[in-house]
């Protein structure tokens, strides 16, 4: 067995021209560097590059000699543009060899779908000599690792869903073995919507401690505050400080999610969700500028028919007149931008579908139809439930996509309001 590196240091690369060109957004490296950072590998760098093979075997080559650890992801399939096990080959000066049980691997898959394997699909069976086969369940090209003392290369599939369940089935097991010294530390993050990360910041100065390590994260719709804790720190001062932040932003947090306890925190729409299942309760949207996106986020999870029971799109005052039952001279009156129509669409709703909660959404989103009263990112949202109704009147900021999204979040950041 090889000897722990002293320092053990993350590199990415991820390869394909449509990488580089802008063409696919690099969903890849982020989603591994964060799986790394969770158990406390520390990530060095990012790097791209596009369907060259000398390019590739050049940046393997140098990124070999710094860091300890490497997860490559592309490159891996069946065409002439797929370079990985080339590149490699040439990066180390290795020998590619048609491997046998990667060529069954292959095979099998291919009959899964029902297709004999051809001259192309068996290009994914070459794999550089020396190199550890890693098996892919889940696609038809397997991976492979290559050790260079001090550096170990993994090589992934670049498709998202099977370089996740490659990444869970064989490296991180491997960076766990190799690296038993790794800790992560405690990581508590107070999610909230309708807070700005800068805002967040100064509200909380003042609470800093140098025991903790303060961060903020801003991924639209929400805004997460990240807690460092030391993987021993004491549970009351953890317990007390996270207590502290979450009573600066109670007005904006959803939920705390730990990650020393498995299950907690979680998606607006998963919090929302939970909260009505374990009540008993339900809901139904109207929705007149976010065009059914509340209905689907409320319907993400599974099990969601549990909760959700319908959802109406009412774009027109002639719709929020005949689902929603809202009076054509309140809409002649006020305008279907107002509150008075927000507040008749959600109690309306939950009256015709029986549902225990009203939602609705009206508002401008944009580019066009605003005007110096209503300007686009106005936004008037409303709760209908037991207890009575609330209403928030929104002035949201960016393109119509950003006020939809925006919305949303803020019509289930007021439910939530009502269910706690």
């Amino acid at each position: 067995m090889s000897p722990i590196p002293p320092v053990a240091e993350l590199e990415i690369l991820s390869q394909g021209d449509e990488v580089v060109q802008g063409y696919t957004v690099d969903t890849n490296a982020a989603w591994i560097a964060q799986r790394a950072t969770e158990l406390g590998l520390a990530v060095g760098r990012h790097a791209s590059v596009g369907d060259d093979p000398a390019a590739i075997a050049g940046l393997l080559f140098e990124a070999a000699d710094r860091a300890t650890e490497i997860v490559c992801t592309g490159g891996l399939g069946p065409t002439d543009d797929d370079h990985t096990a080339d590149a490699v080959a040439a990066a180390f000066g290795l020998e590619l060899r048609v491997h046998p049980q990667a060529l069954e691997q292959i095979r099998a898959r291919y009959a899964t779908f029902g297709r004999e394997l051809d001259v192309t699909g068996q290009r994914q069976a070459r794999i550089p000599a020396g190199a550890r086969l890693l098996e892919n369940r889940w696609g038809t090209a397997p991976g492979f690792v290559v050790e260079r003392w001090p550096c170990r290369l993994w090589f992934l599939p670049g498709v998202p869903r099977e370089m996740r369940r490659m990444m869970e089935a064989h490296v991180i097991p491997g960076w766990r073995k190799r690296y038993p010294q790794l800790e992560a530390g405690r990581l508590v993050t107070v999610r909230c919507v309708g807070l700005g990360e800068s805002r967040a910041q100064l509200l909380l100065r003042g609470l800093e401690h140098p025991a903790v390590r303060l961060g903020f994260r801003a991924a639209v719709p929400e805004v997460q505050i990240k807690l460092r804790f030391e993987a021993d720190a004491d549970e009351a001062f953890v317990a007390e400080y996270v207590e502290q932040v979450r009573g600066v932003v109670e007005r904006w947090a959803y939920t705390v999610q730990d990650s020393t306890v498995p299950g907690s925190g979680g998606s607006l729409e998963g919090v929302v969700g939970r909260a009505l299942l374990a009540r008993g309760e339900t809901v139904a949207t109207a929705e007149s500028c976010t065009a059914g996106r509340v209905a689907a986020a409320l319907t993400r999870k599974p099990g969601s028919s549990a909760w959700m029971l319908e959802g109406a799109v009412v774009y027109s005052n002639a719709a929020k007149e005949r689902l929603c039952g809202v009076p054509a001279a309140m809409l002649e009156e006020h305008g279907a931008v107002s509150e008075p129509v927000a507040l008749a669409l959600a109690q309306g709703v939950r009256q015709r579908s029986g549902a225990t909660w009203g939602l609705a959404t009206t508002g401008i989103a944009g580019p066009g139809g605003g005007t110096e009263d209503k300007p686009v990112g106005t936004v008037h949202i409303a709760v209908a439930g037991p207890e009575g109704t609330a209403h928030r009147l929104l002035r949201l900021p960016g393109d119509r996509q950003h006020v939809m999204d925006l919305s949303v979040a803020s019509v289930l950041k007021l439910l939530h309001e009502q269910l706690s």
